[in-house]
């Protein structure tokens, strides 16, 4: 790569024969090694982060350079502020900073040039270099603000729908979801993604402003997403930066200042505390072996442990492990394990093959998995599409289907739209059906099936089988036909896919209790519950309540179900009712229809249950098919037309069989619900 320099003429050393490559006459030809850091290990952003894990696998000497003493002239005439007043997150919570005065900016050494350059940096200033040589040096992002152009302090705060010029000449909002850095006139910068052009250092400025301080990375990653900006600063900070180094950090940056270009410090100004809590392991060395197979000395853990920046003591027969700051994926002793294994060597990891097994092998699916595919073949029969989504739901909602309890916070999310196990596999299904209506793909119909989570506890996971239908997907009709339109979804096109469900995987869908209790996000009067007794919960289905499509920002009407496949009986090695034998005759039914007057308030449930039972032998069958209200009927009552099906088995029923039978269903009736017969 060309310097800005194009004049005058390059001194090569003496002695350097003729011939000998330009790259190697002027030293240009040191290795650069590109090393892939994953996620988790932030530590590593910074050569110093590397070359620490190089040392403790016995490649060379961590050397720490010494920090020469600050020597602080002055009171800051700049003060630093932190404005998160009322936010439940706090995204800066520790800022330090310090006023330089006098300073001479301009170009930077040749040393510095080089391993900028060499890492894929153009140089541009000495102020700048400093702060991009101690971002790669360190992991540590700093920021130079010209204190001529600030006006007032500097305080770190929410956006306030502020615009300004960033870094890379684009104009961005400051949202009030977003960290800004501001003085008392402006925006100076997006905190931890990028500095505003205003307040950017040149070769003219004179005295700067030093900043060093910490950004919650998951806010940040938000902030980076919204604005598309990709910089050095987001990548660490939404990454997680050592929360320890804030302090350390506008040091070093200090005194590389002061070193190249002269001017006197003032005393550090701090806002905020340090955002870390120590995270102490007590651990069991024996658990090297355990899970690895690798035996290992306790001296020899203790030593990688040591030279990988942990603090280490004995306590008995276990060590007390202190994890340093710079460490957030470090949590508990198979963290341990794999930092010990790591260093000591993967190839010492013996493979063990699996023992053969020549018995006959078990059934390759568990009652629990039967079910699941089972339901996953009559939901796509009946034309539904299957779809898998994440396992991760924004805490938001998680909160509208009953779930966000602490306990299913993720430790480590990925994003704050995956920060909570989903309660439900409904939001992962609503929120494609609304990717899929953006996209011109209407009247949806999709099902998933798996796990979802009500706690911690291993019995709190639930495998269930659930689906919905948007627009006008109807189980057996969709869209407009010369024939007649199919209309809205609605209730019933999911209760009978809930049915077809259950009969399949054994359930005696017409013992089955339906009653009017289905959750907050389902709408109340167009919901219900299909229960196996008082408290066994089989189903929920029913229309999505529009509260909640409303804040998933997505169209309705949804209906929508959820099968709890763990709830449904085991079947019993018998036959039971669940697997009745064929019973058949050669006796034809009998019919009756009947018409009650009852109130209101009467779920129609109650009484198909109270007229099947007043003679379960010879009743095989009971359904509704009118319900009446207005005309002369009072303002609380309402009509129930029911069928009532009888299969005699010995012999044809007599007239006065027939009666008594019918006395029966409306002695049941109205003791059941204070039915009368309607004349």
């Amino acid at each position: 790569e060309l310097s800005e320099d194009h004049d005058g003429i390059i001194e090569i050393a003496e002695g350097v024969a003729v011939g000998t490559p330009a790259v190697d006459a002027l030293n240009l030809n040191d290795p650069v090694i590109e090393i892939a850091i994953t996620p988790n290990r932030p530590d590593c952003l910074g050569v110093y982060g590397v070359a620490r894990d190089l040392a403790a696998a016995g490649l060379g000497t961590l050397k720490t350079p010494s920090q020469p003493a600050i020597d602080e002239g002055f009171e800051s005439d700049i003060k630093i502020e932190l404005d998160f007043a009322g936010e439940e997150i706090v995204i800066c919570p520790h800022f330090s900073g310090r006023l330089i005065k006098g300073v001479k900016n301009g170009t930077s050494p040749a040393w510095m040039q080089t391993r900028l350059r060499a890492i894929g940096l153009r140089p541009i200033n000495t102020l700048v270099d400093i702060t991009n040589y101690v971002t790669f040096d360190r992991g540590r992002p700093l920021h130079v603000y010209d204190a001529a152009k600030l006006n007032g302090n500097i305080v770190a705060r929410m956006g306030k729908g502020e615009t300004f010029q960033a870094l890379d000449g684009k104009e961005y909002k400051a949202e009030s979801t977003m960290c800004v850095i501001a003085d008392s006139a402006n925006v100076l910068g997006f905190g931890g993604i990028m500095g505003g052009e205003a307040s950017g250092s040149t070769e003219e400025t004179v005295d700067v402003f030093v900043e060093s301080a910490y950004f919650d990375p998951y806010k940040t990653a938000a902030t980076g997403r919204k604005t598309g900006i990709n910089s050095d600063a987001r990548f660490r900070f939404e990454r997680g930066i050592d929360p320890a180094s804030v302090e350390e950090g506008c040091d070093i940056g200090t005194a590389l200042i002061l070193g190249l270009c002269g001017g006197q410090a003032s005393a550090r100004e701090v806002a905020g505390a340090l955002a870390w809590k120590p995270v102490t392991i007590s651990f069991d060395p024996h658990r090297v072996t355990r899970l690895t197979g690798v035996a290992l000395e306790n001296s020899e853990i203790t030593t990688i442990l040591t030279n990988l920046g942990f603090a280490v003591a004995a306590k008995g027969e276990r060590l007390s492990v202190g994890v340093p700051s710079w460490r957030p994926d470090v949590f508990g002793e198979a963290d341990l394990v794999e930092e010990v294994v790591r260093i000591h060597g993967l190839h010492e990891v013996v493979s063990t093959p699996l023992k053969k097994n020549h018995a006959v092998a078990d059934p390759v699916l568990n009652i629990g998995q039967q079910r699941q595919r089972n339901s996953k073949r009559v939901l796509a029969a009946r034309g539904m599409l299957e779809a898998v989504s994440w396992s991760f739901v924004s805490k938001a909602e998680a909160e509208l289907f009953g779930g966000g309890q602490p306990e299913l916070a993720l430790a480590n999310p990925i994003s704050v739209e995956m920060s909570d196990m989903r309660p439900s596999l409904l939001p992962g299904l609503i929120a494609a059906t609304g990717r899929n209506i953006s996209r011109g793909y209407g009247d949806v119909a999709l099902f998933e099936s798996g796990q979802t989570y009500q706690g911690e506890k291993p019995e709190e996971q639930r495998r269930m089988a659930s689906g919905l239908r948007q627009g006008t997907n109807r189980p057996f009709a969709t869209g407009r036909h010369w024939q007649g339109a199919a209309g809205k979804v609605d209730v019933f096109d999911v209760k009978a896919d809930v049915e077809a469900v259950l009969g399949t995987l054994g359930v005696s869908v017409g013992n089955l209790q339906c009653v009017a209790e289905a959750p907050s996000w389902y709408h109340p009067g167009r919901s219900g519950v299909l229960r196996m007794g008082p408290k066994n919960i089989i189903a929920y289905f029913g229309e999505v309540h529009p509260r909640v499509l409303d804040q998933m920002d997505v169209a309705g009407p949804i209906v929508a179900f959820e099968i709890f496949l763990d709830a449904i009986p085991k079947p019993k090695a018998k036959p039971t009712k669940n697997k009745p034998a064929m019973d058949s005759t050669d006796l034809q039914p009998v019919r009756r229809d009947f018409a009650f007057l009852v109130a209101k308030s009467v779920n129609a449930e109650k009484l198909l249950q109270a007229a099947k039972r007043s003679d379960s032998k010879l009743i095989s069958g009971v359904s509704l098919f009118d319900v009446f209200e207005g005309g002369s009927l009072g303002e609380d009552e309402k009509s129930l037309a029911i069928e009532v099906t009888l299969q005699p088995r010995a012999k044809t029923l007599t007239d006065e069989e027939l009666e008594a039978v019918s006395s029966k269903i409306v002695a049941a009736v109205k003791k059941a619900t204070g039915g009368t017969l309607r004349g």
